[in-house]
């Protein structure tokens, strides 16, 4: 029988994670994440646990598992871990309801991202927090949200490179 290694299980879930099968997968970087020794490299697996467990529909263990890994990732100035750990936290507080504290997560883990010069995950965090306001009925600061995702990414769509074009006219 084969040892399992913390790579080995990593391997594992992301397979599992890939043919949909996110419960498995979640179990798999579980037990990576209590394998390792390192506190950085548990803290990425308990953020794959996270991501695993939301499309999984379990939202209160997915921020269970990311709770304090933004801390971690900070301790360590990787500020590209930070920022992605806060917005796995947003994502679970947002698929539990509580908007108010996913916005508040989604704009550190911008502010973060930012910082970090990560624009392309900048710009995603931008559009969740910017559905939210949408949703809540902030129009203006969810167009504002929607601009600085679009300002954010490094290879925009067509699409996208016209909305650009046009926002340089913006007034507001």
């Amino acid at each position: 029988m084969t040892q399992e290694t913390p790579v080995l299980l990593e391997q594992q879930g992301k397979q599992a994670f890939e043919r949909g099968q996110f419960d498995q997968a979640a179990d798999l970087f579980r037990r990576a994440a209590l394998a390792l020794t390192d506190k950085s490299a548990a803290a990425e697996m308990n953020n794959n646990v996270s991501v695993a467990l939301l499309q999984a529909g379990k939202a209160r263990e997915a921020l269970e598992a990311v709770l304090g890994t933004d801390e971690v990732f900070a301790s360590l100035g990787d500020l590209k871990r930070q920022g992605m750990a806060l917005g796995n936290q947003a994502a679970a507080l947002e698929a539990l309801g509580r908007t108010g504290e996913a916005l508040a997560a989604y704009d550190h883990s911008a502010e973060i991202l930012s910082r970090a010069g990560e624009g392309d995950l900048l710009a995603m965090v931008k559009k969740s927090a910017a559905a939210i306001r949408l949703k809540r009925g902030d129009v203006v600061q969810s167009a504002l949200n929607m601009v600085g995702s679009v300002e954010a990414k490094s290879k925009p769509s067509l699409f996208e490179r016209i909305l650009k074009f046009f926002l340089r006219f913006k007034t507001w």
